[in-house]
């Protein structure tokens, strides 16, 4: 059986929203954006209170081992507005972003990359309900 991910109901809110503004992307894209889609028809989803504190969420610090480097990195899941790779800000729709989402620590992902694939193993997990874009249903900046 597949692991499920877990996400908050406002966060669903905010990436179906994402989903249908990102609905005319490039071919290239777009098969990693079904694979998003398909994990947010299959998530467990709970109120922002009942998110354990230990599962990636929107806004959420996250450290990352790298199993074959041994490299600690540290990445913070944001709308794509808000994304800056050089700050470690990742957007929930990049690829290492949706392969983080929902995850918990102690969960081992893999990411293909350009370079090949990586193996990760979330190490620690800070959350945060502090979004600057505004709530849900507002217009959301690409």
């Amino acid at each position: 059986m597949e692991t499920r991910i877990m996400l908050s109901r406002p966060d669903l809110l905010w990436l179906r929203t994402l989903l249908g503004a990102h609905a005319r992307t490039a071919a290239v894209d777009r098969e990693h954006l079904l694979y998003l889609q398909d994990e947010l028809d299959r998530a467990v989803v709970v109120e922002v209170e009942s998110l354990p504190a230990d599962v990636v969420a929107l806004a959420s610090c996250v450290t990352v081992l790298d199993l074959e480097s041994g490299v600690h990195s540290e990445y913070t899941l944001v709308l794509p507005s808000q994304a800056d790779v050089a700050e470690g800000r990742i957007s929930v729709l990049a690829p290492l972003g949706t392969t983080l989402l929902g995850c918990r620590v102690g969960d081992e992902v893999e990411w293909r990359m350009p370079g090949g694939l990586r193996r990760l193993r979330i190490e620690a997990v800070k959350q945060s309900q502090h979004l600057d874009d505004g709530p849900p249903g507002k217009r959301l900046a690409a």
